[in-house]
């Protein structure tokens, strides 16, 4: 098991090998984790809806609301999206993302997820990965810092929006207001 270290701060590795805090107020909508992540908006519906993978920083609040994903939300994400390419089960998928979820998100770069097609298995470091091998069970592996890499570069050029700065407690966007005054008359 990863040792977790306390952080008041919480950062991810750049591409240029410098830190950088994560904003935690910061996301982005559906469509951008879609392109993202190569997925279809129906399908971020369901994983959300079925609670696989659901936005950390703000859910769908009804008719109208933009769900908005972490940075963190999306490498998960996409890892969903790897492991269900390649044939794993939505019930293992469900196993191995519970476990990711009990680690700081600093510590999911050092994370290999390795599988036999059945099962999957989680290894933080070489010696992990060569033994599962070696037993027969690891088929194929899912290096999350070079997920976190592939995603880091998709969102670079791709809009963020702050959690606060839309659907404040109580605001109603123009497509809700216009159904509620629809319903009205």
């Amino acid at each position: 098991m990863v040792n977790e270290a306390a952080h008041t701060q919480t950062f991810q590795p750049s591409l240029f090998g410098e830190d950088q805090p994560l904003d935690e107020s910061e996301g982005y909508r559906g469509p951008i984790a879609c392109k993202a992540v190569g997925i279809t908006y129906r399908q971020l519906d369901y994983w959300d809806r079925t609670g696989l993978v659901s936005p950390s920083i703000r859910g769908a609040q009804g008719s109208g609301s933009q769900r908005l994903y972490s940075f963190r939300d999306i490498l998960v994400l996409k890892v969903v999206k790897r492991l269900l390419d390649t044939g794993v089960s939505l019930q293992q998928i469900r196993v191995a993302i519970n476990q990711l979820s009990q680690h700081g998100v600093h510590d999911l770069a050092g994370i290999t997820l390795m599988s036999d097609g059945a099962s999957v298995y989680e290894c933080t470091s070489n010696d992990e990965v060569i033994d599962l091998v070696n037993g027969g069970q690891g088929v194929f592996g899912i290096a999350l810092g070079r997920v976190w890499q592939e995603i880091e570069f998709s969102l670079s050029e791709l809009p963020t929006e702050r959690a606060e700065a839309t659907f404040a407690e109580g605001v109603k966007d123009e497509l809700a207001e216009r159904r509620a005054r629809r319903n009205i008359s």
